[in-house]
């Protein structure tokens, strides 16, 4: 199975950010990334009017949209699908996935935690937490606390607490 960590905090909080910056380091260190978002109700997919749309509006229940340089797929299902199921059934070839959300799963996490917007982080009481990333100086007794600019630190903890093998091809 291939190794998740989840990004999770309260909303507003950074989360999509701190993807959008992780994303590139660990590329940088070799490694092939799959994301994978949670949505707490039903998301728009597909263009109105467009084929794809019109085959799932005609009662389909799996669609598939290729091209030369990518697929989507868009299935109906009968439940919240855990980050397990997403990942064996969805995502090959990667080395790593980086989930958002999830917070419920036993997966290791990453919290993300604004001051500005909640009083205190979901850490401790948070299961799985390997590491809380604040834009405000934080301490916490039994869990890393760093910055939200210290991507290199926050990527290094995820590869220990994901025991990755480190891929850099600089070094």
């Amino acid at each position: 199975m291939t190794p998740i960590i989840s990004i999770v905090g309260r909303s507003a909080s950074g989360k999509t950010t701190l993807i959008e910056h992780l994303i590139p380091e660990f590329i940088k260190r070799g490694y092939r990334v799959a994301t994978v978002k949670h949505h707490e109700s039903d998301f728009p997919m597909d263009q109105e009017g467009k084929d794809s749309w019109r085959h799932k509006q005609a009662g389909a229940h799996t669609v598939v949209i290729s091209s030369p340089q990518k697929i989507a797929l868009v299935e109906d299902v009968s439940h919240d699908l855990s980050l397990n199921e997403l990942a064996s059934q969805f995502i090959h070839r990667a080395d790593i996935i980086i989930a958002e959300g999830f917070k419920r799963e036993q997966h290791p996490k990453v919290e993300v935690f604004r001051k500005a917007i909640h009083p205190h982080p979901l850490a401790p009481e948070l299961e799985n937490v390997i590491a809380v990333v604040s834009d405000d100086p934080l301490t916490l007794e039994t869990i890393p606390c760093l910055s939200t600019t210290d991507i290199g630190g926050i990527v290094d903890i995820i590869e220990k607490g994901l025991s990755l093998n480190k891929k850099d091809k600089q070094g």
